[in-house]
């Protein structure tokens, strides 16, 4: 591991990067650009910046009607206010489907103080009922570079679901191919299936559960749709399934395997916001109290065998 580093961070480093190299790409922010951290290609490509201001739903139309020319537009806010706009993500972009990338920072309870009214627990559950939306869900910053460039490579509507917290950079080196889950750690008592920030939580998880004699193989699903179902089945035909996830788990990355798991066999716990809003305090402080820690996911992975 190496500095901290939070993926909305990853982000705008690889638009800058990307800027250069693909005049199509354009990039548009609801005014936060300095929180989205657009605010790098805002400076590099003035003219392929676009500040909407406090307008989400009109941001998502504008960036259609970019796609519509021919460029490749990534629209920027917070996930909590962004993913709102349904009806334009629904009818504007997925049902024609446009060449949009949707780059919503913020997600999840680790917005901290900002509490439940800013703490998106919902938004992948909203993205991957869309047809046709791929969403991904990097866990580091570095991951969030490829993850930036695999979403340029998709002719179609892309989510990308990005944080504010800075986490430390463990991936590098790690391949990034769309649908494909990187295994990070193998075992043979039980398989953690994790995304985002999650995925450093659960790899301390995994010592804490080994020094206790349990064998935890940790599963980084960065792509949550489409969905890497092999890896799923593979697992679950050897080992109990848990999956962890800074999310409702209702609709998000457990659904997802669960829905894997009901029709070909296994044992699944999905560990995350068990239906509730989240509420203000430290990153920290919620992730222990939404049970969201190592120590937490170990204590529930042992008591659950």
């Amino acid at each position: 591991m190496s500095e901290k580093k939070a993926t909305r961070v990853g982000y705008g480093e690889a638009l800058v990067e990307l800027g250069a190299e693909n005049e199509k790409i354009v990039v548009l922010d609801a005014d936060l650009s300095c929180s989205t951290m657009t605010n790098g290609f805002a400076k590099a490509y003035p003219d392929r910046f676009f500040n909407a201001g406090i307008a989400e739903a009109n941001m998502i139309t504008m960036a259609a009607g970019l796609s519509l020319t021919g460029m490749i537009p990534f629209c920027s806010s917070f996930a909590v206010f962004a993913s709102r706009c349904y009806e334009q993500i629904r009818n504007g972009v997925c049902y024609p489907h446009l060449n949009v990338k949707l780059a919503f920072t913020h997600a999840g309870i680790t917005v901290g103080e900002d509490g439940g009214t800013h703490q998106s627990i919902e938004d992948i559950a909203i993205m991957r009922a869309l047809p046709g939306m791929t969403v991904l869900c990097p866990c580091d910053a570095e991951e969030a570079k490829r993850a930036v460039r695999a979403a340029v490579a998709i002719d179609g509507p892309v989510y990308l679901r990005l944080a504010r917290l800075a986490t430390p950079v463990f991936s590098e080196g790690m391949p990034f191919e769309v649908g494909k889950a990187n295994v990070l750690r193998e075992g043979k008592d039980v398989a953690l299936i994790t995304c985002g920030l999650m995925v450093e939580t659960c790899m301390q998880a995994a010592e804490l559960l080994k020094a206790q004699g349990i064998d935890a193989a940790v599963i980084n699903m960065h792509t949550i749709k489409p969905l890497d179902e092999a890896v799923v089945r593979r697992y679950a035909a050897k080992m109990p399934l848990f999956t962890v996830e800074e999310h409702s788990i209702i609709g998000g990355l457990g659904d997802a395997v669960a829905a894997v798991v009901a029709e070909h066999g296994g044992k699944l716990k999905r560990i995350g916001i068990n239906d509730c809003f989240g509420q203000s305090g430290k990153p920290d402080e919620l992730l222990d109290y939404y049970g969201l820690t190592g120590e937490k996911i170990a204590a529930t992975v042992k008591g659950s065998l």
